[in-house]
């Protein structure tokens, strides 16, 4: 029985997503006969109806390229029932285009927004599979995400060659790390990168708190101190504000990023020397890990094999060391945070770094 299989990618690109691309299509030429249809720039070429027929050869020489060969776009699940200007119904273009294509099953690659929109789908009668990107490792339903552990890589790089500059100028230098609402990069790069000071949005941090472990390592004769910040982190009084009132709050004290902020707030109470420290997209672009590309194909595989089962509606994840699949209803709108009980979270406080709480 002949097969056509959609694929798509959406949100934000990260590593990992052309081996997991090649995973299930080289796993679905191999168990069936298959047809694969390659949909441009994620749900927006759902919607519009831009996609091209794939042929074996367009899956070969892509295992080591970062990014996506088929684009990628966000499309807010907030405003997927919403009609706008153009007056498109997104959903209805999605599943007459999904019809138009005479698909099978369509397999999404993205992050949260993109699961959430998949379980929509899926609960409009189509035939999906979710395969979990991002460098956030905020889905819930798996351990691991693809594209994380390639991000905790360059992050920690990151951290190691900004110790060279802040040990020969005895400066404290705050390093932003990409992650606004889940912590888990900025916590596994930090441990890993020797960070003395870890700030995450899970757990609001007090200026003076983070001032203080500054003052104490300069009183213990430690000229810099290397501070690793993720960019959603937030002070115990902001946390207590709604998210309007704090975007508005930050507007009004000119905020320019959270690293920026630290850095000045130090030099003024502590009277140090601070720099900031903005990596940005760098974190997410280029090769995937050779762990990243062995997940992201075992990924893809376990998703052709529940295509092979016709086993759909499903998210695939990881636990422990199992390839595992989850429904994605159960995995729709929830957000893996880091839990302030977290193992890793543990070992930072047992080796003296400070979270600023």
């Amino acid at each position: 029985m002949k097969r056509r299989i959609g694929i798509l990618t959406s949100g934000g690109d990260c590593p990992g997503l052309n081996a997991c691309i090649r995973g299930v299509a080289r796993a679905s030429y191999s168990q069936f006969d298959t047809e694969i249809i390659g949909i441009q720039d994620g749900y927006a070429g759902l919607i519009a109806g831009d996609y091209k027929e794939m042929k074996q050869s367009d899956f070969s020489g892509i295992l080591t390229l970062g990014g996506t060969i088929l684009g990628t776009r966000r499309t807010p699940f907030r405003n997927m029932r919403v009609i706008g200007e153009d007056n498109v119904d997104k959903v209805k273009a999605m599943k007459a285009n999904y019809k138009k294509m005479k698909l099978d099953c369509l397999v999404c690659l993205g992050g949260n927004g993109t699961h959430k929109t998949a379980n929509l789908l899926s609960e409009e009668g189509l035939n999906v599979i979710g395969l979990p990107k991002t460098i956030d490792n905020d889905i819930w339903g798996t351990d691991v995400t693809f594209g994380f552990h390639t991000a905790v890589d360059i992050a920690t790089e990151v951290i190691d060659r900004i110790h060279t500059t802040a040990a020969s100028h005895g400066r404290c230098m705050v390093i932003e790390i990409m992650g606004n609402k889940a912590g888990w990069l900025t916590l596994y790069s930090g441990i890993a990168g020797g960070a003395d000071i870890i700030l995450l949005p899970e757990i609001p941090y007090d200026i003076d708190v983070v001032a203080d472990a500054v003052q104490r390592r300069a009183e213990a004769g430690k000229a810099f101190s290397i501070i690793a910040v993720a960019e959603g982190a937030m002070t115990v009084e902001e946390a207590k504000m709604k998210k309007k009132e704090r975007a508005a709050y930050r507007a009004e004290m000119g905020f320019n990023g959270i690293a920026n902020r630290i850095a000045n707030e130090l030099e003024a109470k502590v009277g140090v020397e601070a720099r900031a420290v903005v990596p940005g997209h760098v974190q997410r672009g280029g090769s995937p890990s050779a762990y990243d590309r062995m997940l992201s194909t075992v990924f893809g595989v376990h998703a052709a094999q529940l295509i092979a089962n016709e086993e759909y509606g499903m998210a695939v994840g990881m636990d422990g060391r199992k390839v595992i699949h989850t429904p994605l209803s159960e995995v729709a709108g929830k957000t893996k945070f880091v839990p302030e009980d977290a193992q890793a979270v543990k070992a930072a406080r047992a080796m003296g770094i400070s979270l600023g709480d």
